[in-house]
């Protein structure tokens, strides 16, 4: 019910009803209206972040779960790469190393992708940046995946081999330990015994009695059992395959011929002083695909690592060779 409302007249002393203008009923109903719409759209600015339709509010948790998705991707693919890193490493520096092949070159390993853009399709998206991101890791960590593959593929192979490998591989010391008077000489630049001029020693002495038992230091095949290379004297040559060869010179006599089969430790010769040769010991060579290498690397067969160390040391000083 609305109010009567009155206001005193002074000229007849008396209070009069106030009669309200249509004009003025309009206007307080216009300025009602436009409260109204200014109310609601300060409510709209300042509380729709807090009020969220269901569809915004299934948009908003899709973008989360995205958002937490390439997270527990990124931190997945993380792992995978130190775990793949690791698995590289002891490919090169172990596996093939021990299979005496080439390492994969880093390059190889990470070469990118040519051509096309690849990821065009995913571009033009909210996300498109996240999801590339997250396509192009996965694309090189696969690709670095096919290449370590196909090197495992391969060292499989080298291991189905491996076991004549390692039998004909020239490892032992060809004298015994307990029969060497000392290691003379090692191999590097050492003075000549004859000329003292500094002259290149392509393997080592070992310094023993005459008529000391001297071993093949791997299965093969005698190749060579005269005294017809110019230095050598009596010498004795096996071809182990693989591209190895071990050559025992300066024997007082043979225990093999040529053409004979001997297995890692049997008699072939004994020390002597035969050839250019200032004492009685054995010069011992290994030769790998033609090249003169360090006989020193091959001693695991029969040494410990602490006499193996003090051959290391004795063969590193240069004093004069015997031969």
């Amino acid at each position: 019910m609305t109010k009567v409302k009155y206001y005193y007249d002074s000229d007849t002393l008396s209070y009069q009803k106030i009669t309200p203008k249509k004009s003025d009923t309009f206007k307080k109903f216009f300025l009602t209206i436009i409260a109204a719409l200014i109310f609601m759209f300060i409510g709209f600015v300042v509380l729709a972040p807090v009020f969220e339709s269901p569809k915004e509010k299934e948009f908003r948790r899709e973008l989360e779960f995205v958002k937490l998705n390439e997270e527990l991707h990124n931190k997945k693919i993380v792992q995978l790469e130190k775990i793949l890193k690791d698995i590289q490493e002891r490919d090169n520096n172990i596996y093939r190393l021990y299979f005496e092949v080439n390492p994969i070159p880093e390059e190889q390993r990470k070469a990118g992708f040519g051509g096309l853009n690849r990821y065009k399709a995913l571009e033009g998206f909210d996300n498109s940046k996240m999801v590339i991101d997250v396509t192009k890791n996965m694309d090189i960590l696969s690709k670095q995946l096919y290449v370590q593959s196909k090197s495992l593929d391969e060292i499989v192979k080298l291991a189905e081999n491996k076991e004549g490998l390692l039998a004909a591989m020239p490892a032992i010391q060809p004298v015994k330990k307990e029969d060497l008077t000392r290691m003379a000489s090692g191999y590097g630049w050492r003075s000549d015994p004859f000329t003292k001029a500094r002259k290149k020693h392509w393997g080592m002495d070992f310094t023993a009695p005459r008529g000391t038992p001297i071993y093949a230091s791997g299965d093969g095949k005698i190749i060579r059992a005269d005294q017809r290379s110019s230095g050598y004297g009596k010498h004795v040559r096996i071809n182990h395959g693989f591209g190895y060869i071990s050559l025992y010179a300066h024997m007082s006599k043979y225990n093999v011929r040529k053409g004979q089969k001997v297995k890692r430790g049997d008699l072939i010769g004994f020390v002597g002083n035969t050839g250019r040769s200032q004492a009685p010991h054995l010069h011992y060579e290994i030769i790998k695909n033609g090249s003169k290498i360090n006989p020193i690397d091959f001693y695991y067969g029969n040494l410990s690592p602490e006499e193996f160390e003090a051959m290391q040391k004795a063969a590193q000083i240069e004093g004069q060779s015997l031969d």
